[in-house]
Formats: C-alpha cells, sequence, structure tokens
C-alpha cells in the first residue's frame, strides 16, 4: 500500500532569521483571488470558493476548448462558420450585450471569431463559433463541462458558451477561473500570446456610413500594468464587474480574479491596484535551478530501486519583498511510486514552509525512465517483503 513520504532536506537559506508576516492587503470587491504560478503560492484569497455567476468569464472555457481543439488539429483557424439567421436575430442589437457585429450569412474564420470573443467579448462569436464546432450550443456547453472536469474545476458549471444569465445553470468561483487561467497560459502559450493581448479589433461596419467598426480589448491590465497580457472581463446585472487576469514581471507571473465590483471604472482601479501589490509586496527566492536533483525517491517494482527527483523548471518561493526568513523544506510523494515511470513524470512535490507565510508546494518530476522489474526482479522484492 503506497503511504506518503515525507523526506526532510537541510534548511534550504538559512539568513538572520525573522518572522515574515504576509502583506496586507484591502479590496471592496467581495470575492477576490491571486496566485504566483512561479511558485504556486496563493497570496490572497477572499470569499475564493463562493459559487457565482461568470458573466463573460465564461467565455475563457469557450476559447480553451477552441484552443484545445486546435493545438490537436481538430480545427484549423482558418475554417469557416457561417452565421445563422436564428442567432444573428438573438444577438444582434441592444438584447444581445456585447457584440463583434457579425451578420447574417457571413462566414467568419475561427481565428476571426476568437479574436471577437477574446478582444470584444462578442456574445454572437461566442455562439456562432460553439455551433460551429458541435452543431449546437448545448452540444458545446457538454463539451465545456467535460474540459471543466478534466481541468479539476470541481465547483463550475457552464449552460451557455457566453455566460449569458441562465438562472444560476451556469456557475464558477474564483479559485477555478484562476485554474482555468492558468491551464490555457500552460497549455497554450502561442496562442495565448496570440489572441489574449491584442489591444483592438476591427469587424463589421456603422450603418449609413459604413465606416469600419474598431472596439478596444476591455481588459484594464493592458497598457497600465507592465508584462500584461490577459485575461477576460465580464458583467452582467447579477454578477456585477468581474476579471480574471495575468501579468509577468521578471520571470514572475501572477494570475488575479476579481468579481462583484460596481463599476467599470472600479474593476480598472482594483485590478491595477490588485496585481502592482502582488508584484511589490512580494518577491521571489530563487531554490532549485532547472534540472537539478534534489534527492531520490523509492521505487516499487521496478529495474531500479529508486529514481531521481528533479526541478523540471527553475523553482521559486514566494516571499513578502524585503523580508528574510528562514526556509525549510521537505520531498512529499505517495511511495514507495510504481514502476513504470517515465522521464519528466510529476511524482514528488518540495514543500517549503516559512513561519507566516503559506505553504508552498512546488513541483518535482522523475529524473530519469524506470521501467517494471523482470522476474528475477520482482521475486526478490518479493522475498523483501516476506523478510
Amino acid at each position: 500500500m503506497n503511504k506518503l513520504i515525507l523526506a526532510p532536506l537541510a534548511v534550504i537559506a538559512i539568513a538572520v532569521p525573522s518572522i515574515a508576516a504576509a502583506p496586507q492587503f484591502d479590496t471592496p470587491a467581495p470575492i477576490a483571488f491571486m496566485e504566483d504560478l512561479s511558485s504556486g503560492s496563493i497570496l490572497y484569497a477572499k470569499d475564493a470558493d463562493r459559487r457565482m455567476p461568470p458573466a463573460s468569464l465564461a467565455k475563457m472555457m469557450t476559447v480553451y476548448v477552441a484552443f484545445d481543439m486546435l493545438k490537436k488539429g481538430e480545427l484549423k483557424a482558418n475554417q469557416s462558420f457561417e452565421v445563422r439567421p436564428e442567432t444573428w436575430q438573438r444577438w444582434h442589437g441592444a438584447g444581445g450585450g456585447s457584440t463583434m457585429f457579425l451578420k447574417v450569412g457571413e462566414q467568419p474564420t475561427v481565428d476571426d471569431l476568437l479574436k471577437g470573443i477574446v478582444t470584444l467579448s462578442g456574445n454572437d462569436a461566442c455562439v456562432v463559433l460553439a455551433e460551429g464546432i458541435s452543431g449546437t450550443e448545448t452540444a458545446f456547453t457538454d463539451r465545456m463541462n467535460q474540459t471543466a472536469r478534466r481541468l479539476g474545476l470541481t465547483n463550475s458549471h457552464f449552460g451557455t458558451a457566453n455566460g449569458w444569465p441562465d438562472n444560476g445553470v451556469t456557475y464558477v468561483t474564483a479559485r477555478d477561473l484562476a485554474k482555468l487561467a492558468t491551464a490555457t497560459i500552460q497549455d497554450f502559450p502561442t496562442l495565448y500570446k496570440r489572441y489574449y493581448s491584442l489591444p483592438s479589433f476591427t469587424w463589421g461596419k456603422t450603418l449609413g456610413a459604413g465606416n469600419d467598426i474598431t472596439q478596444a480589448n476591455r481588459d484594464p491590465l493592458l497598457g497600465r500594468v507592465a508584462g500584461a497580457d490577459g485575461l477576460k472581463t465580464g458583467h452582467t446585472e447579477e454578477a456585477g464587474f468581474g476579471f480574471t487576469g495575468s501579468a509577468e514581471q521578471n520571470g514572475r507571473r501572477l494570475v488575479i480574479v476579481l468579481a462583484g465590483l460596481t463599476s467599470s471604472n472600479q474593476r480598472i482601479e482594483e485590478s491595477v491596484k490588485f496585481m502592482n501589490w502582488g508584484f511589490r509586496a512580494w518577491q521571489a527566492k530563487p531554490l532549485v535551478a532547472k534540472g537539478k536533483q534534489v534527492t531520490t525517491a523509492d521505487v516499487q517494482l521496478g529495474d531500479s530501486a529508486t529514481v531521481g527527483l528533479v526541478a523540471a523548471t527553475p523553482l521559486t518561493a514566494t516571499l513578502p519583498a524585503g523580508a528574510v526568513p528562514v526556509l525549510n523544506a521537505k520531498v512529499v510523494y505517495q511511495g514507495p511510486i510504481k514502476a513504470p515511470i517515465k522521464a519528466g513524470d510529476h511524482i514528488a512535490d518540495l514543500v517549503v514552509t516559512s513561519p507566516g507565510i503559506p505553504e508552498q508546494h512546488l513541483p518535482l518530476v522523475a529524473a530519469t525512465d524506470v521501467g517494471k522489474a523482470g522476474f528475477f526482479g520482482r521475486a526478490w522484492a518479493g522475498l523483501r517483503s516476506l523478510l
């Protein structure tokens, strides 16, 4: 039976001992969440698991599904979908909310629709993409929910492709939105950069003069916070003004979620203040270089009795700015780990603790492949267990 293995390590960094209290932050947003992706540390959480209507933040899942299909070759960026009269009728005009200004019979490409969703928050673009991919919006939301379960969004459900109010069928949490944003950034870095930070997008013509319609990206961080490059705003009467955003500075990437704000201006002010606090009040401390072996783990029924545990990426801890704390670390894994193991498999965590700071879990991966033991290896292992 596997058991939790704790492998204490030497103290990683010893300096002048001090208790580093977590920096304080206050926001009028009833729901707020911040994670530092460089360390996996949760820097701030305020009612982060409360179910709430996502408004247009739901479109992040629509985009994730499309990105996943593009990556797998199941969808092409130049593939076109026709705008059905029924879809146009529902999502044009003042009653349709944010729009890309699609017209009946137009055939925008997947590339066009993704820009219309991410940059313009087009409700029409979302539904056209959903219907083009799955035939109906309902069938597409089934795909959204399957993807949500795979990503571990345990407190979210999607009943629409665009987040339009549906009497509570669609709901999310701030923690789940942060997971979704993180998955988007990490799973599709090229697509993320291509679509999520466009400052504006032009589609459609004005009535009468026929001038091009250019709409600006509503992301409150773009142009206001260095390194900001996504993700999505949302607003309905029931949800208030919300935002899921990300920025990267000096190798540190933060993801934030704010929800329930009272105006667009307040969303801008609080988003900028929150993100700046994350970068200024906290600092990154390098711990383990990429590729360095931290320790070894026991292997069960493998052609090797142990496997090295290494850092797949540079590992850092997030600490209060200016603090000089004592850090302690231990390696945690469910072990012994059963063979076979592939090099690069995430099989353990480096758990870093310090007084006054949230516990941080940094991933460690297998340094090499470990195959299954042969007959004599298995027999010897069985004999050892009896002895």
